[in-house]
């Protein structure tokens, strides 16, 4: 159907109004199984050495990545802040929910809206309920789970494992609703998590 207006004989004509599309939300995956990636291909034997690049570590699964990391003697203070969010926020979840709420905070840090350093995203006020004043907890260094958060930290800081919400500047634990007006991404174990 077509509707002629006329607008002082300038023949201006409009149509018909179309019904605008409607878009919904789509069904955001709750991931909390382990997830394989491909690596990317390997160059021939020697031509990394050839050019010079450091070999980095290859791994099938994060959980492979996880044990190929080395156990440094001493921690930076930025990476122990790392650490310890991933400690204190995911210890108990998947190495995959470890890694998101670790890569949030290192796409915090490069944001240019946080604080641009690990420790300074971590102790932003009202950020991580586990900060009490300027200090972090005392952390039982010789358990598993220490152990993964540091791996898990390492990897979250050289990038060398994507996430599964790569991208994401936010999350709060699944048991909460706070109505944040952000793109949802995908719960991740038991976090939310958005850009």
């Amino acid at each position: 159907m077509m509707i002629v207006v006329s607008a002082d004989g300038s023949g201006a004509a409009a149509e018909a109004l179309k019904p605008a599309a409607i878009q919904t939300e789509p069904t955001l995956p709750v991931i909390s199984q382990p997830v394989v990636q491909p690596l990317p291909q390997a160059e021939a034997p020697g031509d990394a050495a050839a050019a010079g690049a450091d070999e980095a570590p290859r791994a099938v699964s994060l959980a492979e990545l996880v044990a190929q990391q080395p156990e440094p003697a001493d921690l930076s203070r930025e990476l122990n802040c790392l650490a310890s969010a991933i400690y204190y926020e995911a210890k108990s979840e998947t190495l995959n929910g470890q890694l998101a709420v670790g890569r949030v905070i290192v796409a915090r840090s490069k944001s240019g809206r946080f604080p641009d350093s690990y420790c300074g995203v971590v102790f932003q006020p009202s950020q991580f309920s586990f900060v009490r004043g300027n200090s972090l907890p005392a952390t039982p260094k010789a358990s598993r789970q220490w152990k993964n958060a540091v791996a898990v930290a390492q990897i979250a800081h050289e990038g060398t494992w994507r996430s599964p919400v790569e991208g994401a500047l936010f999350f709060h634990a699944a048991y909460v609703s706070p109505g944040w007006r952000l793109t949802r991404m995908a719960r991740v174990d038991n976090h939310v998590f958005y850009r």
